[in-house]
Parts: C-alpha cells; structure tokens; sequence
C-alpha cells in the first residue's frame, strides 16, 4: 500500500498515548485525558513512503512526529474520533512537514528547517532554582543541515527567540525543537 502525497505510519509500539510509565516495576498511568498533548506519542514507524519519494527516509524507520498525529479528539457531539490523519486499523497518512527527525541507522536526523537543543542549567547564583534551565539558550544536539553555512555545528551553544521551542522526549532526554530561522545567536 502506498501513498501519491503521504507516508503511511503506525505508531510506535502500538500505542497512541505514551501515559503509562513503569516505576520500579509497577506501571503509573499519567494521565487519562486523550485532549493531554504531553502524552501523546510523538515516535512512529514508517510502513511506506510516498509513491514518487525520493529521501533517506525508509519504511521501517522511526520517525518523531507531530503530537497531534495520532491523537483522539471530541466532536460536536461528544464522541470520541481520530484526527485527520488516520486512515485505518493502526495507520496513518502523514505529510513531510510532519516529522521533525527520523532514526536511520541508529544515527538520527533532522527533516526540514528545525534543530533540536538541549537545554543547559542555568549559572548558579542566589536567583536561580535548583534544576532550572538558562532560557532561551541550548546547545545543538540535532541540526539543520543547511545551518553549515552559518557556522553553526552540532555541540555549539546558541540562543533562539522566546516561543519558539517546542518540548520532545528523545531516548530519555529532554530537547527542544527549534526551527532554524529562530535560532538568533552562537555563543
């Protein structure tokens, strides 16, 4: 089965939602709300790509997509449907716009204008809370390949434009994805 626009995907470990979470062996459900984007799961595999698709992209790679790919919502009515990408059983239609990384590999890499930041603690002083973060600041973990151009490389620290991260979870570790053009500074 293949697409003329869309790659089709199915979530990642078959599970739309990513809000059971096991702890010293017992599992936590985190949340039971299908509206709560924070645990929507953002990791999908590639089942096929597009017709005429000619990328690094391959079926059975993941991908980090939008939160709101696989999503439940409520209608008019109160029921309960899928979004706009669903298509059927456990697939779904995405567009390249997206999917924000994909593991190809083992190594990950960025798709389209974003960069993926880490955050870095904040300078110790009187102000600061224990585990804060320093904002609008990170070091680039993933980057936009057309960033080279700029001298900017993976590991360098930048700040970026207020707004313009968006939190993800990529194998345990917290980083924002930024698009290129926010990226405003290299320290």
């Amino acid at each position: 089965m293949k697409s003329p626009f869309y790659f089709i995907v199915k979530p990642l470990n078959g599970r739309r939602y990513d809000s059971v979470k096991e702890i010293n062996g017992t599992e936590f459900i985190t949340s039971v709300s299908v509206e709560d984007y924070t645990v929507s799961n953002r990791f999908a595999e590639v089942v096929s790509t597009p017709i005429d698709y000619k990328g690094d992209v391959k079926p059975g790679n993941v991908l980090v997509v939008h939160h709101n790919v696989f999503k439940y919502y409520y209608d008019m009515k109160g029921r309960e449907k899928s979004g706009r990408s669903f298509l059927k059983d456990d697939l779904f239609f995405i567009e390249d716009n997206q999917f924000y990384l994909y593991k190809s590999n083992k190594d990950w890499k960025v798709n389209g204008s974003f960069c993926f930041i880490e955050p870095v603690k904040a300078k110790e002083s009187i102000y600061t809370k224990m585990n804060s973060e320093e904002d609008l600041t990170g070091v680039i973990k993933y980057i936009d390949p057309k960033l080279s151009k700029y001298n900017l490389n993976v590991g360098d620290e930048v700040g970026f434009t207020p707004d313009s991260e968006y939190e993800f979870v990529i194998e345990d570790q917290k980083l924002y994805r930024v698009r290129s053009k926010n990226i405003c500074i290299k320290f």
